[in-house]
């Protein structure tokens, strides 16, 4: 409840920069990180074929992931992430916040992730 508290008090305060905004969409308590195993390179081949063959494979998304931030772009992954977990919602008011935060986070204008 206290962590709670806290979280929530952060929000009421005026942030003195946007990226104190920035809040992480788990619907559900974080589970451990799966373990990345390498794909072999029939698995890997097949991301040739389309880009969700590379987001639904754990060590593809990870790849991807390190590449846009190579590239300084690594916001469009958290984006397309965020709308995935978007859709996923069933309760209509988490899916009006996600709806929220997606806006608030990446399309509105000066938006802290704007892609």
């Amino acid at each position: 409840a206290k962590e709670i508290k806290s979280k929530l008090g952060v929000l009421l305060q005026k942030p003195e920069n946007a990226i104190d905004l920035i809040i992480p969409y788990p619907e559900k308590p974080e589970k451990k990180p799966e373990k990345l195993h390498k794909p072999t390179p029939e698995e890997a081949a097949q991301w040739r074929e389309s880009l969700d063959r590379v987001l639904t494979n754990s060590y593809g998304l990870t790849a991807f992931r390190s590449f846009l931030q190579s590239e300084f772009s690594d916001e469009n992954i958290e984006f397309w992430m965020a709308c995935e977990d978007f859709k996923k919602a069933k309760n209509p008011v988490k899916m009006a916040a996600k709806a929220k935060k997606i806006y608030e986070d990446f399309i509105q204008s000066e938006g802290p992730r704007e892609v």
